[in-house]
């Protein structure tokens, strides 16, 4: 009896890459929900009034969306541009000296536990499919056909940050006057146990100490806002 062939499971490049991808979105949804939960309360706490809250929230969401975004973008061009640039010395290395290199590959094989022998061969047959990929990885653990993009990482971080600025943004401006902060601050605190859940689970660390750590530090951030919001506004008024 025939069976038949598994599927190929996904290489550990691709899912690591994809686990940084949607842990950097649930960081960036965290951020927008401290970040324009605190603007929001601190103007509630000096204004019940819809039309400054509602002016403040989005003004922190485009801020920080577009803050988020230029930040990943410079950041990811950086680490690509150092990648790029890494990936053509080892081109000009591979034109210069062929032997060297293949010598070089063969040692790091069996640097990593093969005979001399298999380090050879593995050297030589990888070389011979493509010389520059095999030393990007092994030597410089680069996947040259998996780098970053600049403009997906700009575009998920300001997604991810919009959509966890929405939140509070909502919870504020719904409920009726006088629930408006309390609201709030119970909807932000779900929200930020349920990030915290989420990035120790997709970290595969303890879900108790993260979702405290998140819970706590937004609570902080609510109420030093309020407290400011407050009195700024006893000033003010």
């Amino acid at each position: 009896m025939t069976t038949k062939p598994h599927p190929a499971e996904p290489h550990q490049g691709s899912v690591s890459s994809r686990l940084n991808w949607l842990r950097a979105g649930v960081l960036g949804a965290n951020d927008g929900i401290v970040s324009t939960a605190g603007i929001v309360v601190g103007v509630a706490a000096a204004t019940m009034a819809p039309g400054p809250i509602l002016t403040a929230g989005v003004a922190g969401l485009a801020a920080g969306a577009v803050s988020m975004a230029l930040g990943e973008y410079v950041s990811v061009s950086t680490q690509r541009d150092t990648e790029q640039a890494l990936l053509n010395k080892e081109r000009r290395e591979l034109h210069e000296d062929p032997v060297a290199e293949l010598n070089e590959l063969a040692a790091l094989y069996e640097d990593r536990g093969l005979s001399a022998a298999t380090a050879r061969r593995v050297a030589e047959e990888l070389s011979e499919h493509d010389a520059v990929k095999a030393h990007a990885e092994v030597e410089l653990g680069i996947d040259p056909d998996d780098l970053t993009s600049p403009w997906q990482a700009a575009l998920s971080s300001a997604l991810s940050f919009t959509v966890g600025a929405l939140l509070p943004l909502v919870a504020i401006l719904l409920p009726p006057t006088a629930w408006r902060i309390p609201v709030t601050v119970v909807v932000v605190l779900m929200a930020l146990a349920t990030t915290g859940w989420t990035s120790a689970k997709l970290g595969g660390a303890p879900w108790v100490p993260a979702v405290v750590r998140n819970v706590i530090g937004g609570g902080l951030a609510l109420a030093i806002t309020y407290a400011i919001g407050h009195l700024v506004g006893g000033v003010i008024g």
